[in-house]
């Protein structure tokens, strides 16, 4: 029996890869006359980008391959017609390691950590970002953190922010706590408030009401979507400065989706300065020439980020049953962005 296809394989877009974000799913169709004969976990090395013989071998044995919807042997020949499926799941998530990493802990005691999140840094593992994460820092401080989620690295998380999101958090450091916590920010019984710039001058105080979900355009933002689609939103706000085209805004989530604040202020025509995502990082409004220009040629380069920030964080404590308030100073560059704005941008 020959171990060689009649043709020399093409190469196709399928991989086989090493780490994956989700389960996967791979569809070969043999195509009359062009391969005969062909052992099963050769013919899919061939076509499947990485697949080593031993991981298909291992693939088909733990019945992850179907050959025309049967679990046939690795040695079985492929014939011309034969649809074969593959099934790669998705493998659990590596335990996050200790690191030491600098952290600026606002407070702590035996239940709680309260930490101000510098922009940039991950929260907690996930695929594409295993190390250097605000979770790996914490183990490497106080040594363990309790597992809250099987399919995910997220000991003692409660919230989260973006990644380029700075501002405070609030971690549990066992389980009575991360629960009692966490039904706190279920029922909105937290006080959290973030201070952003955003581009233009909203009203004075608002309320934005819109539907967050996964943009059918592109499946890496948010965005608003109809009624019927996505999960509620609310966001109240305030100014609490006016520049010429901008506004320093303080925000509170009565709600809290993926993204919300950006995805909300780009909604209504303000994006958040500085957000390369949702349209923030081009000027928007006013005139972009001479000193102006330059500035904002500046700006974006010193923040990198959008400028948005977490300030205040007010819990009642889980153990005691005292309430807890803390208020976070602003971030370098968050400072610079405004120091800038007042000096170059005075509203007339």
């Amino acid at each position: 029996m020959p171990d060689k296809p009649n043709k020399t394989p093409v190469n196709t877009e399928h991989k086989f890869p090493e780490d994956l974000p989700q389960e996967t799913k791979i569809r070969l169709d043999v195509a009359p006359g062009q391969h005969d004969a062909v052992r099963l976990d050769k013919y899919i090395t061939l076509f499947v980008q990485n697949a080593t013989r031993t991981k298909v071998q291992e693939a088909i044995k733990a019945g992850f391959v179907l050959v025309n919807d049967k679990q046939e042997k690795a040695s079985y020949p492929v014939q011309p017609g034969d649809q074969i499926d593959i099934t790669l799941p998705k493998p659990p998530p590596p335990e996050a390691e200790p690191e030491e990493i600098p952290l600026n802990i606002i407070y702590e005691d035996d239940d709680v950590i309260v930490v101000n999140k510098k922009a940039g840094m991950v929260v907690h593992p996930a695929f594409g970002n295993w190390t250097g994460t605000l979770v790996n820092g914490l183990l490497h401080h106080v040594g363990d953190l309790p597992e809250v989620d099987d399919e995910n690295v997220r000991p003692g998380i409660v919230h989260r922010l973006d990644k380029d999101t700075s501002g405070l958090l609030v971690v549990a450091k066992n389980r009575q706590t991360h629960a009692h916590l966490s039904e706190q920010f279920a029922r909105h019984d937290t006080k959290r408030k973030y201070w952003a710039v955003v581009w233009g001058h909203p009203e004075s105080e608002g309320t934005i009401v819109g539907n967050i979900g996964r943009s059918p355009r592109d499946r890496k933002k948010m965005t608003v979507l109809d009624e019927d689609a996505g999960k509620h939103a609310i966001t109240h706000y305030r100014v609490i400065e006016f520049f010429d085209y901008l506004s320093l805004v303080e925000v509170e989530l009565e709600t809290g989706r993926t993204h919300q604040i950006r995805v909300h202020f780009a909604h209504i025509g303000h994006p958040v300065l500085g957000d390369q995502t949702y349209g923030g990082a081009s000027v928007r409004f006013g005139p972009n020439t001479g000193n102006r220009k330059k500035m904002f040629e500046y700006l974006f380069k010193r923040l990198g980020r959008q400028c948005l920030h977490a300030k205040t964080l007010g819990f009642v404590h889980p153990k005691t049953g005292e309430e807890l308030f803390f208020d976070s100073e602003l971030p370098g560059d968050f400072k610079e962005v405004l120091g800038k704005l007042r000096q170059f941008c005075k509203l007339m």
